[in-house]
């Protein structure tokens, strides 16, 4: 990769995670090498399933949560979790091995206090300049959105799930 950015995906809206696994589709396509780290995710769900499928030196993914952050209390715990996210991204960050790293719903646990913004912030300065590095998840802080290079924001204009509509397996998970 000739020039690698800081990009960041945010808001309330639906499609954060998956902007950022499309980014990765592409990557793989374009025969670079993709690192995923997922923070506050725990389980297979079908877009993990659909990296399965291809060359297992192109993609490494990983998850760094318990899946229960939102909705059970274990503060110690996930604060753990998401930090031993964090020292491997920085590994992964520091080894040029991987042309692309995409830091999955780092932003939520940055904004639960999990992550220290401070750590956060020294991954960005730990990239090296021909590595493409993909932040998302609701609440961005202000410091990332500003060393970020592309910012998007979705909003949530209308959800089915207001009419009672639960994530569905192969749409939402």
């Amino acid at each position: 990769m000739e020039k690698g950015c800081v990009q960041v995906y945010t808001g309330n809206g639906k499609g954060k995670t998956t902007a950022a696994f499309g980014i990765a589709l592409r990557a793989i396509g374009a025969g670079y090498r993709v690192y995923i780290g997922q923070f506050m995710k725990k389980g297979e769900y079908s877009e993990i399933k659909a990296f399965k499928y291809f060359d297992s030196d192109k993609i490494t993914l990983e998850q760094f949560g318990h899946g229960e952050e939102l909705t059970h209390k274990d503060e110690q715990a996930y604060s753990e979790a998401a930090n031993n996210g964090l020292k491997r991204a920085l590994e992964v960050l520091r080894s040029n091995d991987y042309d692309m790293v995409i830091l999955d719903e780092l932003n939520v646990a940055v904004y639960f206090g999990y992550v220290k913004l401070d750590d956060a912030l020294n991954l960005l300065n730990e990239k090296s300049d021909n590595t493409e590095l993909i932040i998302t998840g609701r609440y961005a802080k202000d410091e990332i959105i500003q060393k970020a290079d592309l910012v998007t924001e979705m909003k949530e204009i209308k959800h089915y799930y207001t009419k009672g509509i639960n994530a569905r397996i192969g749409i939402e998970k």
